[in-house]
């Protein structure tokens, strides 16, 4: 069940990733750092936060508590990211250490306690945790994006009117028996 559950979390993270991505392709460089008001965050802003926190919680996160004594989340919210070039090296290195700690988990420490800020997790609630982070953060993301593209948003998932020529087209096929294949990450997921 471990590995099956996983595989299944590391999927389910490159999906969400995959969806930031496809809406920074969508985007102009000035589009990435729009902010709807002052309190708001950019799409830059909210990238610099997932990749502080992915760097706190994923970097040694066997030995060394999630929240790391170096880590300075107020200025996380800082928009001070300078151009696309630094927003794509931040949002890769922050996913990059996350999937490496993922691949790192093994038999011998799945029973491992970690800690984030001095309270033990086990090694799956600690993934679930950020499982339901993440994907908030990268909703957040599309949903800037779809805003500011407006009439021009390519959709990421199954555009609007098109739900039951969608479904049809799914059981129209023969039953998966796999739960979960890579073939999920290019299907259209809805919004």
């Amino acid at each position: 069940m471990q590995p099956d559950y996983l595989t299944s979390a590391r999927k389910q993270f490159e999906y969400y990733k995959m969806l930031g991505e496809k809406t920074f392709e969508q985007l102009s460089d000035e589009q990435l750092f729009w902010q709807y008001n002052p309190e708001s965050n950019s799409i830059a802003t909210i990238v610099k936060h997932l990749w502080g926190n992915m760097l706190s919680r994923w970097t040694d996160f066997l030995t060394t508590d999630g929240e790391k004594p170096n880590r300075d989340r107020e200025t996380e919210f800082d928009n001070d990211i300078k151009d696309r070039a630094e927003l794509l090296q931040k949002w890769n290195e922050g996913w990059q250490c996350l999937l490496n700690a993922i691949d790192s988990i093994n038999a011998e420490n799945i029973d491992t306690t970690i800690y984030i800020r001095n309270m033990g997790h086990t090694v799956t609630e600690a993934i679930n945790r950020q499982l339901a982070h993440y994907p908030y953060h990268v909703g957040q993301i599309v949903f800037i994006g779809k805003m500011v593209m407006n009439e021009q948003w390519k959709s990421l998932s199954i555009p609007r009117g098109n739900s039951a020529a969608y479904n049809a087209s799914k059981f129209a096929q023969p039953k998966h028996k796999e739960h979960f294949t890579d073939e999920f990450l290019g299907e259209e997921k809805e919004e």
